[in-house]
């Protein structure tokens, strides 16, 4: 298998030659990945955050194996169906009531593409067709295709070899780390506002993950900043999109990282974790006077549609991870998971190799002085049973909220050996 891997697979953020070993899974239980040389790992990265409530969990295998029975797929022009009505109805149940109408997609980069021709269309429905641009900030990050690109930190993120041939968006400086914030003395939303000041008319939408910065640098900014942000684009009359994709369904402690602030967005995106790590699936939620101003317009339709939009294998799927998720207490879960991680990672940070660290919620974040040997790092870890998958010179775990108190242990002891041999 490996052979065939070397021979004919390319996988994300890798080279196709010289490639960085890869490691063959065998089978996926719980919090745990067994590989098919015979090691056993404890799952620190849910699978880039989206195994929230483990692998092989019977009750979402029931929910696929159900509907599956009944059929696959069909397109969802001119035909809807039961998984894709009730997962939007319950989205409807634990979001804000004015972000009403849900958008189905395939995956957190297309339901941020279409967040962004929302909001375009918006305005032309309003006969506002210079708005749109985007205004967000450093240190973001939004996706994998061109639009999503040309709002992800155009610098020091993942594409900036695509700077020349990206749209020109409007950028602000990255929000102050939460524990150095001052509302009266933020460069970052005083440039916001400046940028609001002078070109609202040409500016759509801003768009930011709520309070954690994720692929962008693994950064979290106080909630005050983002409530201050909501107040400043009605002020100046620019919608709201806030980017869920990593932060939805109780990766920060809240179900969802705008409720630290207390604010609405216009435009809800949210993915990764929606299915349980199953299948591809992700929503884009409007609110209900932006659904009516753009219907009302010539072409009187949104001007968006994939192929696989609310299959039904996804939307079962979702509405059981959501409904599992809600049906145990995770608040009290992801608190513990924080607390352990915090004491951790504040033991870890006394090796001098080690600059910052971060914690919120089911998130831990250790910023290293410099660039991480990705290749070295997992080899260590793959052979100290742990799976983590460091980038750039951060190396962090978000593990599935179920994890057992003995096996995050096992993952942070672990994690704090890997570091010492390798710094």
């Amino acid at each position: 298998m490996i052979n065939e891997d070397k021979l004919y697979v390319w996988h994300p953020y890798a080279a196709a030659i010289d490639k960085n070993p890869v490691y063959s899974v065998k089978k996926a239980k719980g919090v745990h990945i067994y590989l098919e040389s015979g090691e056993k790992l404890v799952d620190g990265m849910s699978s880039w955050w989206c195994v929230i409530n483990g692998y092989n969990h019977p009750k979402l295998n029931k929910a696929i194996k159900e509907q599956i029975n009944k059929f696959s797929h069909v397109m969802f022009g001119g035909f809807t169906h039961k998984p894709a009505t009730r997962l939007a109805k319950r989205l409807n149940e634990i979001t804000p009531r004015s972000i009403q109408k849900v958008f189905f997609s395939d995956s957190g980069s297309v339901a941020i593409e279409v967040a962004m021709k929302f909001a375009i269309q918006y305005w032309y429905s309003k006969n506002l067709e210079n708005k749109k641009k985007f205004l967000t900030v450093k240190s973001g990050y939004h996706g994998d295709t061109f639009a999503t690109m040309s709002v992800s930190d155009p610098i020091n993120g993942m594409h900036s070899i695509f700077k020349k041939t990206l749209l020109s968006q409007i950028y602000a400086s990255k929000p102050e780390d939460s524990r150095n914030f001052d509302l009266n003395k933020s460069k970052s939303l005083k440039q916001i506002e400046q940028k609001l000041k002078e070109k609202n008319s040409l500016i759509a939408a801003m768009i930011l993950e709520p309070i954690f910065q994720g692929a962008g640098g693994m950064r979290i900014y106080h909630p005050d900043y983002l409530k201050k942000v909501k107040e400043l684009c009605k002020k100046y009359n620019v919608l709201l999109i806030l980017d869920e994709i990593a932060t939805g369904f109780g990766r920060t402690g809240k179900l969802f990282g705008f409720e630290h602030s207390n604010v609405v967005p216009d435009i809800l995106c949210l993915g990764k974790s929606i299915t349980g790590g199953y299948m591809s699936l992700a929503a884009t939620m409007v609110s209900k006077e932006i659904a009516k101003s753009i219907s009302s317009k010539e072409p009187g339709i949104f001007m968006h549609g994939p192929t696989y939009m609310a299959n039904p294998l996804a939307c079962s799927v979702a509405l059981a991870n959501i409904n599992l998720l809600l049906s145990y207490d995770w608040k009290a879960k992801i608190n513990n998971i924080e607390k352990m991680i915090y004491n951790s990672f504040e033991k870890i940070s006394k090796n001098k190799s080690v600059k910052d660290f971060r914690v919120l919620g089911a998130i831990g974040v250790l910023e290293m002085k410099n660039k991480v040997d990705v290749k070295s790092i997992q080899k260590r870890c793959v052979d100290h049973g742990i799976w983590l998958r460091p980038y750039s010179n951060l190396i962090y775990i978000m593990p599935p909220y179920i994890i057992s108190k003995k096996d995050l242990s096992f993952l942070l002891s672990n994690l704090k050996k890997v570091i010492e041999l390798e710094y």
